[in-house]
C-alpha cells in the first residue's frame, strides 16, 4: 500500500502543475486588472504597483517566480487585501470550511444510507416512492435556489435562525443544511440501488431459504452497498468544496469560496490562485484517502 500512496502522490505532481498553469493564463487573459478602480489610479502609480509586484514582467517569467515561492511555502501577497498574504487569508478562511464541508458530509452518510436501506427494504412500497421523489428533488435543487428559500422560511417567516453571517451555531445551520441536502439524496439513491442489488443476489435467497432475519440479511445487503460509497467519497467531498463557494457566498461566511469569488472579481491574481491550487490539492488528497479505504474495504485490489 506504501508504494501505491507513493506513487499516486508522484502522479498528482503534473496534475497540479497542468492545472496551476492554465489558471494561471485564463486569471490573466481575462479582461481587467486588480488596480483597475472605479476611480482610475494615476498611470504612475499604476506603473509602480506593477513593477513592485512583479506584473510588468513576462507571463512565463512571472509565472517560474510564482513556482519559485510556491516551493518555499509562499503564496504570495493578495493584490486586493494589501495588508495580508495569501496564507494569512486562507488560515483564517480555512477552518470555515472545513467545519462547514465536514458537517456536511458528517450528516449526509448516516442519513442518506440510512433512507437508502429504508427505502430497499420497502422497495415498491408508498414508502419507496417518497423517498425516490425527495431524494430526486434534492438532487435537481440547486443550491442558489434551496439557499434563499431556507433563508426565507427559517430566518425571516419564522425568524428561527439568523441568515447570514458568522458566530454561533446557529449562523451554521443553514448553510450547512444546503450543503448537504444535494448529497443526503446522492447517497439515498446509490445505497437503495447497491442496497436492492445485494438483496436479489442468489446468496441473500439462500439466506432467506435458512430462515435468516430480515435485519441480518438487509445488514448483510449494506456492507456490499458500502463499497460504491466509499467510491462516492471523493466525488462527495469535491461537490461540497465547489458547492461551498455559492454557499459562503450567499450566507456571508468567511471561508475560502468567498474569498475565491471576491479574488475573481477584484482580479486579485495571487488569491484566486491559491484557492484553485487549495482545491486542486484537497482533491487529489480525497481520492488518494478514498483508494486507501478501498484498499481496506475490498480486498479484490490488494495486491
Amino acid at each position: 500500500m506504501s508504494r501505491m500512496i507513493l506513487v499516486r502522490s508522484l502522479a498528482a505532481i503534473p496534475t497540479l502543475l497542468v492545472i496551476l498553469a492554465l489558471s494561471f493564463a485564463l486569471i490573466r487573459l481575462a479582461p481587467g486588472g486588480p488596480f483597475d478602480l472605479e476611480r482610475p489610479l494615476d498611470p504612475v502609480a499604476v506603473e509602480t504597483l506593477r513593477r513592485v509586484y512583479n506584473l510588468d514582467a513576462p507571463l512565463w517569467r512571472q509565472f517560474l517566480d510564482y513556482l519559485s515561492a510556491l516551493a518555499h511555502g509562499d503564496l504570495g501577497p493578495s493584490l486586493a487585501w494589501r495588508d495580508y498574504s495569501v496564507a494569512e487569508l486562507f488560515a483564517r478562511a480555512l477552518p470555515v470550511s472545513v467545519a462547514l464541508g465536514v458537517s456536511a458530509l458528517a450528516i449526509a452518510l448516516p442519513l442518506g444510507a440510512s433512507a437508502g436501506v429504508l427505502a430497499a427494504a420497502r422497495a415498491g412500497s408508498a414508502l419507496d416512492y417518497a423517498v425516490l421523489i425527495v431524494a430526486s428533488l434534492g438532487i435537481t435543487t440547486p443550491s442558489f435556489v434551496l439557499g434563499p428559500v431556507l433563508q426565507f422560511v427559517f430566518g425571516l417567516w419564522l425568524k428561527w435562525l439568523p441568515v447570514g453571517g458568522s458566530g454561533g451555531f446557529g449562523h451554521y445551520v443553514l448553510p450547512v443544511a444546503v450543503l448537504a441536502a444535494p448529497q443526503i439524496a446522492a447517497v439515498t439513491r446509490l445505497t437503495r440501488s447497491a442496497t436492492m442489488e445485494a438483496l436479489s443476489a442468489p446468496s441473500q435467497r439462500t439466506a432467506l431459504a435458512y430462515g435468516l432475519s430480515e435485519r441480518v440479511r438487509l445488514a448483510r445487503a449494506f456492507r456490499f452497498a458500502t463499497l460504491p460509497l466509499v467510491s462516492y467519497l471523493g466525488p462527495a467531498a469535491v461537490s461540497v468544496m465547489t458547492g461551498s463557494v455559492v454557499v459562503e457566498t450567499l450566507f456571508g461566511l468567511p471561508g475560502v469560496g468567498r474569498y475565491f469569488v471576491q479574488g475573481a472579481l477584484d482580479r486579485d491574481y495571487t488569491v484566486s490562485l491559491g484557492a484553485v491550487l487549495l482545491a486542486a490539492g484537497a482533491i487529489v488528497v480525497f481520492n488518494l484517502m478514498v483508494d486507501i479505504a478501498y484498499f481496506f474495504v475490498d480486498p479484490r485490489v490488494r495486491p
